[in-house]
């Protein structure tokens, strides 16, 4: 692609992921954003809970002065609590939509243009019970965030049955949760993730063409899944190039084509694509998103 890929797009990245001592909240939040805030390759970045006030206050000087788009990530605040908002219990449930909430709070004082949660786990023989709770819980959060502005909702699809083991899921049952969804929400939208896809055994076109009215937001990673046994396997999110690992340069050339394909990545409303990498043990985190640029610049001269 002879173009330029920030005409079609607005390259982002994962805060908390590429800095993983930051995933709950706490730690050197405010110096690893300014990082990528004085980073010219991003035009957007994902955050996520900021425990502390004064932390806070001064990430939203930093983002504001950036310009940079700022999106959500509500991950953290359900996984590192093992909350669920597919709960069957209606009280694990109404925990869970209070922490998101929360972040829906937390996501507009930011400036956040988008908030990301994903499903939880279910058992197979309590799987519509827990559709049904996704659903009403799903409906809760778009009403609350739609009084308090234009904040998007918006859903990560993740494994089923490997790693997070999440309801959605298959691209069949998001297909089915968006439509139900969108019934009565405008503001709910789908993100796929180039890293996931080996997870839940779709192609780039399986899993993305069928979602495409309803996708507002992609992330890109890799991962391992050949063997229980190898390092980084599951959804640990390791840096391209790494051992085993299925995603690289010709992954991202396929999952970027259909994503223009289909209209997503345009010149009208760019989206954000944001890396979502993480070291592995030791390796340094300025390193690994190095190397996702390094990737992703490949990817999109090949395009």
């Amino acid at each position: 692609m002879n173009e330029s890929m920030y005409k079609y797009f607005k390259p982002g990245i994962i805060h908390f992921m590429a800095y993983p001592q930051t995933m709950k909240g706490e730690g050197p939040i405010s110096e690893t954003i300014k990082k990528i805030a004085v980073d010219d390759y991003f035009n957007a970045i994902e955050i996520s809970w900021i425990k502390e006030p004064e932390v806070r206050n001064r990430v939203k000087r930093i983002l504001a002065s950036s310009h940079m788009t700022v999106a959500y990530g509500a991950q953290p605040r359900l996984l590192t609590a093992g909350l669920n908002i597919n709960d069957t219990n209606e009280e694990g449930r109404l925990k869970a939509i209070a922490a998101l909430k929360e972040g829906i709070d937390e996501a507009y004082e930011m400036g956040a243009v988008g908030l990301a949660f994903l499903s939880g786990k279910y058992e197979e023989a309590r799987k519509e019970e827990a559709y049904t709770a996704l659903v009403k819980s799903t409906g809760e959060l778009c009403e609350y965030a739609k009084a308090k502005g234009g904040l998007k909702i918006v859903h990560e699809i993740f494994d089923y049955d490997i790693d997070k083991k999440s309801l959605v899921g298959p691209v069949s049952l998001a297909v089915r949760y968006a439509q139900d969804i969108r019934k009565d929400y405008d503001n709910f939208g789908l993100m796929a993730d180039l890293s996931h896809l080996p997870l839940i055994r779709e192609k780039a076109e399986e899993a993305i063409l069928p979602i495409k009215e309803y996708l507002v937001h992609a992330h890109i990673g890799n991962c391992v899944v050949k063997d229980p046994s190898m390092p980084g396997y599951g959804d640990a999110h390791p840096r391209f190039g790494f051992p085993n690992g299925e995603n690289d340069v010709d992954q991202l050339v396929e999952f970027l084509k259909v994503l223009m394909d289909i209209g997503f990545l345009n010149e009208q409303n760019p989206p954000i694509v944001s890396f979502e990498v993480k070291p592995f043990e030791d390796e340094d985190p300025d390193v690994v998103i190095a190397n996702a640029k390094r990737t992703l610049n490949a990817a999109w001269a090949k395009l």
